[in-house]
């Protein structure tokens, strides 16, 4: 995994946002090492799961604003993502299988191996973790906020 994380074209994965208040290249690490610990635990292929965890979004592109004219960015961008990481390392066919379907849910094709739906999974939570927290920021900063005004107006 070290020799991927030093990689430039990984690191550029810092230069993204994805989920608000994360960049891609940390959701990718906490996709990655969170679904290494879960294979690891399974006794499944944790090298090779937490491989496709660190590139199953190895793109390169605002996803909030790039439009394809051939399919969604659900569909399109794991293929882009295994294109690209094919230029960095070699892939096992299990490592292409999780990048290729880990959007299963918002795409037709499920996982064919056990360690897909692990970082299938992961990286639902993840996104949805780091989501929610912009989310619970928002909400509960007004509701400070509204706190506040009405003890300043003397409401209780």
């Amino acid at each position: 995994m070290g020799e991927l994380l030093e990689r430039p074209e990984v690191l550029a994965l810092d230069n993204f946002t994805q989920h608000h208040f994360s960049t891609r290249l940390e959701h990718s690490i906490a996709v990655s090492y969170e679904s290494y610990k879960i294979a690891k635990k399974l006794h499944l292929n944790a090298r090779a799961t937490a491989r496709a965890g660190l590139l199953h979004d190895l793109f390169y592109y605002d996803w909030r604003v790039t439009k394809f004219d051939r399919g969604t960015h659900a569909w399109v961008h794991p293929r882009i993502a295994v294109r690209n990481a094919e230029k960095l390392t070699p892939l096992s066919p299990l490592e292409k299988d999780i990048i290729m379907k880990h959007m299963w849910g918002a795409t037709a094709c499920p996982p064919k191996y056990p360690e897909g739906y692990i970082v299938t999974l992961v990286d639902k939570y993840s996104a949805t973790e780091e989501y929610g927290k912009h989310l619970c920021l928002k909400f509960f900063g007004k509701a400070k906020q509204r706190l506040e005004r009405r003890k300043a107006d003397g409401i209780r």
